[in-house]
């Protein structure tokens, strides 16, 4: 800082408010400052800045209220950072909000107060009424981590998730493989079509099916909506509907409906079937074959991923992007983590 100020031509407390973005400093003398810093090659050490501040990161993952083996995962890895986060100067909440209800949780986060929030981590599915909140808080200057699920058509600041598209294309290599150049035909079952990250693993599954794999017809996608009763119903219609379906692709359905639903078709051969998330549900039935691959993404690194990105866009410094690259991982029998 004295190095800065020599340079600059300015004094200490000067460079400290510059620095620190405090009012009351003409901007020719900010621009001073600034080339100073340039000219210098300074960079700021954020942590020892933010403990001289007695600066607290205070953030809030914001996540949808369902239940499910892939949510519990999540709501553990949140927790974990929760309890970690106060030797980093950071307090970190979890915000559970009604499923579906997407006038209930733009009214929650309108009424965020923005002295006491410095960013929030946000699942739910893209929607016009979420889009608005987000400009809102984007106009707040509270930074905004879509997370799993993408907002791309928002003011968001960061996507914090695998590539669906690629996740997508990888369940149809998978499946195309495994089926072996047999001939017939494929289901794809999803929660909703309303949700971004289930339409981009449909593009990416018809991508690879179109190109690679001519003898399998993918079939129009049914939709489980996130309950067993009803994913039973639509998958065993499609299978007595459609004999010659050789693989189903569970995009984020509820698997355990597809598999009661396979049990019920009385198919002569069971389909391969592809899933995503590893949860205990899946673990066990990749160990009894029913589930031929697992696509997954740790939730662990998910949930320290959205806490580094939030740190980064409240200080202002780069994200570092291959730290921050959620890996699609493929999960078969053989390669099992021992303690699922």
């Amino acid at each position: 800082m004295n190095d800065i100020a020599r340079v600059a031509g300015v004094s200490l407390a000067t460079v400290d408010r510059v620095l620190n973005e405090r009012p009351g400093v003409r901007s020719v003398t900010i621009k001073k400052v600034q080339a100073a810093i340039d000219e210098l090659g300074y960079v700021r050490d954020t942590a020892a800045a933010n403990l001289a501040r007695q600066k607290t990161y205070r953030f809030i993952f914001v996540v949808p209220d369902w239940k499910g083996q892939f949510m519990a995962s999540l709501e553990r890895s949140i927790a974990e950072i929760v309890s970690n986060a106060p030797q980093d100067r950071t307090e970190v909440r979890m915000l559970r909000v009604p499923n579906h209800d997407h006038t209930s949780l733009a009214a929650t986060l309108d009424a965020l107060d923005p002295a006491e929030v410095d960013g929030l981590a946000i699942m739910e599915k893209e929607t016009p009424v979420l889009r608005d909140a987000i400009a809102v808080l984007h106009k707040r200057g509270i930074p905004v981590v879509s997370l799993v699920s993408d907002q791309p058509n928002s003011d968001r600041d960061h996507f914090v998730g695998i590539d669906n598209v690629a996740a997508g294309r990888t369940a149809a290599t998978l499946l195309g493989r495994f089926v072996g150049g047999q001939r017939g035909q494929v289901l794809v079952v999803i929660t909703s079509k309303q949700s971004r990250d289930m339409i981009e693993r449909r593009i990416g599954f018809d991508e690879v099916m179109d190109a690679d794999f001519p003898d399998l017809e993918p079939l129009p996608s049914v939709e489980g909506q996130e309950d067993v009763e009803h994913t039973v119903r639509v998958c065993l219609r499609a299978l007595q509907s459609n004999p010659d379906i050789l693989g189903i692709y569970s995009a984020g359905a509820r698997v355990d409906g597809i598999v009661t639903a396979i049990k019920n078709a009385g198919l002569a051969k069971r389909p391969v079937l592809i899933d995503h998330e590893l949860t205990e549900s899946t673990s066990e039935l990749l160990r009894a074959g029913v589930i031929d691959a697992v696509i997954n993404q740790n939730t662990g690194h998910l949930a320290r991923s959205a806490l580094r990105v939030l740190r980064a866009k409240c200080d202002r410094t780069p994200v570092i992007e291959s730290q921050e690259r959620i890996r699609i991982e493929i999960v078969i029998r053989e390669n099992l983590p021992s303690m699922m």
